[in-house]
């Protein structure tokens, strides 16, 4: 189990990040902020959140034109694939 410890505005905030084997949460959380680079301030983390919100918005746009290539289900039931 590993724990990361923010600095914010000379508060330490300490997250227990739990089963993390691969580090996919620790990788996400130190994206944009790392914990030991230094004191954090208020306008450090609404930068890390326009980031992190840009990167989802990012995602979504891929994933809906990725989703819009895959044939729908009544694509296949007209070609008989469906009958049972």
């Amino acid at each position: 189990m590993k724990d990361l410890t923010y600095h914010i505005n000379n508060y330490a905030y300490t997250i227990k990040l739990g089963e993390d084997p691969d580090n996919v949460l620790e990788d996400a959380l130190t994206k944009f902020l790392r914990p030991e680079d230094r004191n954090l301030s208020i306008e450090d983390l609404l930068l890390a959140y326009l980031n992190k919100t840009q990167e989802f918005i990012t995602f979504q746009e891929k994933l809906k034109t990725i989703m819009m290539t895959i044939p729908s289900k009544e694509h296949y039931e007209n070609k008989g694939l469906f009958d049972v």
